[in-house]
């Protein structure tokens, strides 16, 4: 119950001008009272004795107490003003509430390692924070009566913007001054930031990520006036660009499932190696371009030491769009450990419908031919990977019929157009379409077309 300096000096100026008005008044009566009797009380050899009124000094902790009715009890004791005791216990409940929120409810805010937010967390964040705002209700109707909330502080200014969350194991149990010191750095930073980017605009010119490298290191450098290495390093895991860059980052990789001690122990790696790269950003000299180029090398060589071999290759192979969608395959399936097998599969079948399509000794049919039956050999790979029946194979496009071998006849004597189109079953229209420059003389070459229909037995020739 330390929430209070502002209502306790307003109380305590109130208590001592009540208390100077009523040595007045008790003064007044007094003197008046001893005018009155003066005749009576100067008489010989009566002594008069003089009344001194020492003034009480006042301190809290007779008034302050643990139990809230006894300091309410108290309170009136004391006389002091119903407004000022509702006042009171509703800024102290409220304080109280406040950091149990801060202290007793894990918020996504926390879970700096997330990219999306927990749905169970934000669910139980939601139900926690509704119990203790029906518990604060509860307690101030009991202690002040069901119409507590008619003077709520209503008259007290509020903040105009929300202030950022500081919760949870570590932030949550700042003292109210250092929270508010941190708001306020926070407060100011966004302010700069906001004044930046608006000459920038006005003055026609892009934003330099040199410059706001720099004002980000400046509220930095702030905060570890007012903050222990461990506070400053929890607000930067979950307030920092950096920080929210490597969320991204690892977000966009779906599958990584970062613990909490994998992105600090990351974040701590590259924090450093990010802040450099800010301040070269923009840069385009040479120099500039290799220390930049260098810086990247040293990041992704300090998340290998920091991740291990394994985890390292997880992290390189889904950055692969290929790699992610055969590892969501084998989630499915329910065998994850195939993932890598799938992603060599579909690879290879890849390469080979690749060498299909660029093959041009094939014809349009032998094409969707060939491409059907490396699809089934992709499709009995990954289903042995996975431990699973082999699927039925798709039904096959018919081949197409192959063109019967040509016929030549050559004309003995006596043999001509009639006789080849009784022997063949092939209509006279037919022979000389298909010879247009022959007149079927004896010792011509004629092409016969195939005619599917059974021949017409041929009069031996005249």
């Amino acid at each position: 119950m330390r929430w209070r300096v502002y209502l306790f000096i307003s109380l305590a100026l109130n208590f001592l001008l009540a208390l100077g008005w009523s040595l007045s008044v008790r003064t007044g009566w007094l003197g008046g009272r001893r005018s009155a009797i003066a005749p009576a009380t100067n008489a010989p050899g009566q002594i008069l004795t003089n009344v001194v009124v020492r003034r009480q000094i006042f301190t809290w902790q007779e008034v302050e107490s643990d139990d809230y009715p006894t300091y309410i009890a108290n309170l009136r004791d004391i006389s002091c003003p119903e407004q000022t005791i509702r006042d009171l216990i509703i800024a102290d409940v409220n304080a109280l509430y406040a950091r149990k929120r801060a202290t007793e409810i894990e918020t996504p805010e926390q879970q700096w390692w997330r990219f999306e937010p927990d749905t169970n967390v934000v669910y139980l964040a939601t139900a926690k924070s509704r119990e203790l705002d029906q518990e604060r209700r509860e307690l101030l109707a009991r202690l002040l009566g069901s119409g507590w909330e008619s003077g709520d502080l209503v008259s007290l200014p509020r903040p105009s913007r929300p202030p950022i969350p500081l919760d949870g194991p570590v932030l949550g149990a700042l003292p109210d001054d250092v929270k508010q010191r941190v708001e306020e750095m926070s407060l100011r930073t966004q302010e700069r930031i906001q004044a930046y980017t608006e000459a920038q605009r006005q003055a026609g010119k892009p934003l330099d990520p040199m410059e706001l490298a720099k004002l980000r290191q400046q509220t930095r450098v702030e905060l570890a006036s007012v903050l222990s290495p461990l506070q400053l390093e929890e607000f930067l895991l979950r307030y920092s660009q950096n920080a929210g860059a490597l969320r991204t980052e690892l977000g966009r990789l779906k599958f990584f499932d970062a613990t909490p001690d994998e992105f600090r122990a990351v974040f701590r790696a590259t924090d450093n190696f990010d802040q450099q790269l800010q301040m070269l950003r923009s840069a385009t000299d040479p120099n500039s371009v290799a220390a930049r180029r260098s810086l990247e090398e040293q990041r992704l060589a300090a998340i290998k030491d920091t991740l291990g071999p394994e985890r390292f290759q997880q992290y390189q192979l889904l950055q692969d769009p290929a790699y992610r969608d055969a590892y969501a395959a084998a989630v499915q399936a329910g065998a994850p450990e195939s993932a890598l097998t799938l992603y060599e599969i579909n690879q290879a079948a890849a390469q080979e419908m690749s060498r299909i399509r660029a093959d041009t000794n094939l014809s349009a049919e032998l094409r969707a031919i060939e491409l059907k039956k490396a699809e089934l050999e992709q499709l009995k790979a990954a289903a042995q990977a996975f431990g699973q029946e082999l699927p039925p194979e798709p039904p096959m496009p018919p081949m197409p019929p192959m063109p019967p071998p040509a016929k030549v006849h050559v004309l003995s004597p006596g043999e001509g157009l009639n006789f080849l189109s009784r022997l063949y079953g092939v209509n006279p229209d037919a022979l000389r379409a298909a010879n247009p420059n022959l007149k079927f003389k004896p010792g011509d070459s004629v092409s016969v077309p195939i005619n599917l229909l059974p021949p017409v037995p041929a009069l031996p020739p005249q």
